[in-house]
């Protein structure tokens, strides 16, 4: 056994830690930029070109899971390194594609660096003492979103006035400090956490399972809600998850265990979850377009996309800032009540949204709301989950929760893109959505976020005093960075 670390080791080891999430998470919002410029540039339609966004989804969904449940088995720092190493290559190959395909190769291999937060979070369990811990995993969480938010301005800058590339270069280089300054001081477990063989099987099963649900979900507007190839997919991923969670239930050495997971805490905790990656996402799909459609519709506030990303920035910044009050919160109320009233305030921030939607100074000011509520509730989940199971545990689970999460950002995208679909009017040669139509999403965002509240509520009170989020002291013992290759 160790003693936790010293605080002022602590302090260098949550600053690269929330470095790397911030990196990986910037994949989110790198490409926004491009959207409208990809079929120009590759020479292809805009279909081909959406699956440089699709497959990221995919990639990160079905590596998510299995990065957590090899980092308890093999040591969580080793696995963060692992997945950084397919970010810088997928990187590469984006700055050199000449065509869609390598581009959309590139990018999956991006979306392979997903699990590295929820790893991180449960790194920070195994090493830090029980005063740190509450902080850092809210700024860790956090991350997701930071990284996303402050992409987007980063992003939209870099592709405005030089080549685009230099976009994919920039994060190769950043993702490769990272993975030295993850090599130097983070340190290692002496031995492994979890014994036994990895589920190959059970892995398969899930990724296959999840490529049919969110394949169906978010291209499911393309192909047509009533095709046969997507209802063929949903009927597939039903029968994939049935037989997955059979198998599962059986296995010794299982992927996810199911017993766990199906304990009440961690399953009303995964469900809100999908309802706050849902909500999340909402924003991240309506407020860009208000800003940026042109004055003369009448409601559309005629930003730039340099523009547009500069006003969402705040939201990032509150998130990161938030972070240690919403830490206070949680070790004084426990991580129940600080996502309950994460959830609020999310809630708080759609429904001022739609209340000002027309005035950049009230998104922003909507915005950051939601984004405050954003950092305490995804500063919580980890803590909700990691007070629930064992500890040997807290990789595949956090990965998992993190899965939940994703998924609601694949439905957000789906039933806000139905809506805006469906309440819109000609404008010109396209058709856009209406301020009612725009009003209807973020209130269906506010209508989710009060929703993941409420579920909140039925958690047991008594998960947020189990022990076994008291940090280090149960861990297997530690060795320096510098001793452990």
């Amino acid at each position: 056994m160790s003693s936790p670390l010293s605080a002022t080791r602590t302090g260098p080891l949550v600053a690269v830690l929330a470095f790397s999430g911030i990196v990986a998470s910037l994949t989110q919002t790198l490409v926004v930029p491009l959207i409208a410029e990809l079929p120009k540039i590759f020479d292809t339609t805009a279909s081909n070109t959406s699956w440089v966004i699709t497959v990221t989804l995919l990639a990160g969904a079905v590596s998510t899971p299995v990065a957590g449940k090899l980092g308890d088995m093999f040591g969580k720092r080793r696995m963060i390194l692992i997945s950084l190493i397919p970010l810088i290559l997928g990187s590469i190959l984006c700055a050199v594609a000449a065509s869609v395909v390598p581009m959309i190769i590139g990018r999956g291999l991006q979306g392979l660096a997903t699990g590295l937060v929820p790893l991180g979070i449960s790194l920070l369990k195994d090493l830090l003492p029980p005063q740190r811990l509450h902080g850092a995993i809210a700024l860790m969480s956090s991350s997701m979103g930071i990284g996303g938010a402050l992409g987007l301005p980063i992003a939209a800058a870099v592709a405005q006035y030089t080549n685009w590339r230099t976009l994919f270069w920039a994060v190769a280089v950043v993702a490769a400090l990272g993975m030295v300054l993850v090599w130097k001081v983070i340190p290692a477990a002496a031995a492994p956490e979890q014994t036994g063989k990895f589920d190959l099987l059970g892995a398969l099963g899930l990724g296959a399972a999840l490529v049919c649900l969110l394949l169906a979900v978010s291209k499911g507007a393309d192909w047509g809600w009533g095709s046969i190839t997507v209802l063929g997919l949903f009927a597939g991923a039903v029968v994939l998850f049935l037989l997955w969670g059979v198998w599962e239930l059986r296995t010794r050495d299982a992927l996810v265990d199911l017993r766990v997971t199906a304990s009440r805490p961690v399953l009303l905790t995964n469900a809100a979850s999908i309802l706050v990656g849902f909500a999340l996402y909402s924003q991240s799909l309506i407020i860009p377009q208000i800003l940026q459609l042109h004055t003369q519709t009448g409601y559309g506030l005629g930003q730039s996309m340099l523009q547009m990303g500069l006003w969402m920035a705040p939201s990032g910044i509150a998130m990161m800032l938030i972070s240690p009050v919403g830490a206070r919160l949680t070790a004084a109320r426990g991580p129940k009540t600080t996502l309950i009233v994460g959830a609020v305030i999310m809630g708080a921030g759609y429904a001022g949204a739609a209340l000002m939607m027309g005035t950049v100074w009230g998104l922003l000011v909507a915005t950051a709301v939601a984004g405050i509520g954003v950092g305490f509730a995804y500063g919580a989940m980890p803590a909700l989950i990691m007070s629930s199971v064992p500890s040997t545990e807290t990789g595949s689970a956090n990965s998992f929760n993190s899965l939940m999460r994703s998924i609601g950002l694949s439905l957000s995208a789906a039933i806000i893109g139905v809506v805006l679909t469906q309440m819109s009017a000609p404008f010109g040669a396209h058709a856009i959505a209406t301020p009612d139509g725009f009003r209807t999403g973020l209130f269906i965002g506010c209508g989710v976020a009060l929703g993941a509240a409420a579920l909140c509520m039925a958690i047991p009170a008594a998960a947020k005093t189990k022990p076994e989020l008291t940090g280090p002291s149960d861990s297997p013992a530690m060795e320096p960075a510098a001793t452990s290759h």
